[in-house]
C-alpha cells in the first residue's frame, strides 16, 4: 500500500503540472485583455504611472510579456512556493484571501456531506430492502425531486418563503446586523448557525437523490447475490444479513462518489454562496471571475485539480478498506 501511494502522489504531481499548463494557456487565449483593463483602471485613478507603465509592470509580473512555455515556466516556479500573486479585485495577497474565505465553505460543506451520508445512505438501503413497496416508491419520489430542482431555483423558493413572507431569515450573510453586539461566543456562534440553516436545507436536499438512487441500486445487486440467499439460509436474522453482509460490500461503489466528493468540501458551492451571500471560496472565485481577477481564478482552479487528485487517490485508498480481499499491488 505505501509503495502503491508514493507512485500514485507522483503520478499526480506529473498530472498535476499538465493541468497547471492548460490553467496557464487557457488565460493566456483569453479574447479580452483583463490586463490592459486593469492597467487603464490604475492609470486614472491617479498616481506617478502612465498606462504603458502599468502594462509593462503587470505584463513582467505575470510572464505575459514572454512566450508561452517561459510565460509559463516564471509562473510555476513561482508557484510552487505558493507565491499566486496579489489579487486584482480584493488587493490581497491570493493566499491571503483564500485563508479568510475558505472556512466560511469548508463549515458549510462539511455539514451537508455529514447530513448527505447520515440520510442517503440509509434510504437507499432501505428502499432496496422493500423493493416496490409504498416504501420504496416514496424514496425515490424524494430522489427523483432532488436530482430534479435546480439550487438556484429552490434557493430562491425558501428564501421567497422564509425570509420575505414569514421573515424567520435574513436574506443575505451568515452573520444578523446585531451580531457583534452579542455577549458571548456561543451566542454568536448560534448567530451564524442560524443563517446557515437555509443554505444547508438547499445543498441537502439537491445532493441526496444522486447518492440515494445510487446506493439503493448496488444493495439490491447485492441483495440478489448468492452468497447473501446463502446467509439467509443459514437462518441469519435480516438484520445481520443487511448489516454483516450486504452493507460493506455496498460500500465499494459507493467509495468512489465518496472521494469525488472531496473537493466539493472545499471548493465551495459557487451558486448557493452567491444566492445566499455567504462570503466563502465559492462565492469570492465568482466575483474573481466577473471581474477578470486572472491570479485568484488561476489558483482556485489549480486548488480544484489538487482536491480532484486527491480525491481520486483517495477513492482508491478506501477500496481497500472497506472490502480485505481487494489488495492494491
Amino acid at each position: 500500500m505505501k509503495k502503491f501511494i508514493i507512485k500514485r502522489l507522483l503520478l499526480a504531481i506529473m498530472i498535476l503540472f499538465f493541468v497547471s499548463f492548460i490553467i496557464y494557456a487557457l488565460m493566456r487565449c483569453l479574447p479580452t485583455s483583463f490586463v490592459e483593463a486593469l492597467a487603464n483602471k490604475k492609470a486614472q485613478s491617479g498616481g506617478s504611472k502612465t498606462f504603458a507603465e502599468w502594462m509593462a509592470q503587470l505584463n513582467a509580473v505575470y510572464g505575459l510579456d514572454k512566450g508561452l512555455f517561459d510565460g509559463y515556466g516564471s509562473w510555476i516556479s513561482k508557484a510552487i512556493t505558493g507565491d499566486f500573486g496579489e489579487s486584482w479585485k480584493f488587493t490581497l495577497p491570493v493566499t491571503q484571501k483564500f485563508a479568510d474565505v475558505i472556512w466560511y465553505s469548508f463549515v458549510l460543506n462539511v455539514i451537508c456531506f455529514i447530513l448527505e451520508m447520515s440520510i442517503s445512505i440509509p434510504l437507499g438501503i432501505l428502499a432496496a430492502r422493500k423493493q416496490y413497496s409504498r416504501t420504496d416508491y416514496t424514496i425515490t419520489t424524494i430522489a427523483l425531486m432532488g436530482i430534479s430542482l435546480p439550487s438556484f431555483f429552490f434557493a430562491t423558493v425558501l428564501k421567497l418563503i422564509f425570509c420575505v413572507k414569514l421573515g424567520w431569515f435574513d436574506l443575505f450573510g451568515v452573520v444578523g446586523k446585531y451580531h457583534e453586539q452579542l455577549n458571548t461566543p456561543i451566542e454568536k456562534i448560534l448567530d451564524m448557525g442560524w443563517h446557515y440553516i437555509l443554505p444547508v436545507v438547499t445543498l441537502t436536499i439537491v445532493s441526496i437523490g444522486a447518492l440515494m438512487r445510487y446506493t439503493r441500486t448496488n444493495m439490491l445487486e447485492v441483495l440478489n447475490s448468492d452468497y447473501i440467499r446463502t446467509a439467509r439460509a443459514k437462518g441469519l436474522s435480516e438484520k445481520v444479513v443487511i448489516n454483516k453482509h450486504a452493507f460493506r460490500n455496498t460500500l465499494i461503489p459507493i467509495v468512489t462518489i465518496v472521494g469525488g466528493m472531496l473537493p466539493g468540501l472545499f471548493s465551495g458551492a459557487m451558486i448557493t454562496e452567491t444566492l445566499f451571500g455567504i462570503p466563502g471560496i465559492g462565492y469570492t472565485s465568482y466575483q474573481a471571475m466577473v471581474e477578470g481577477d486572472i491570479p485568484f481564478t488561476m489558483f482556485y482552479m489549480l486548488f480544484l485539480a489538487i482536491l480532484t487528485l486527491l480525491g481520486t487517490l483517495l477513492s482508491d485508498i478506501l477500496y481497500a478498506v472497506v472490502d480485505p480481499r481487494v489488495r492494491v499491488n
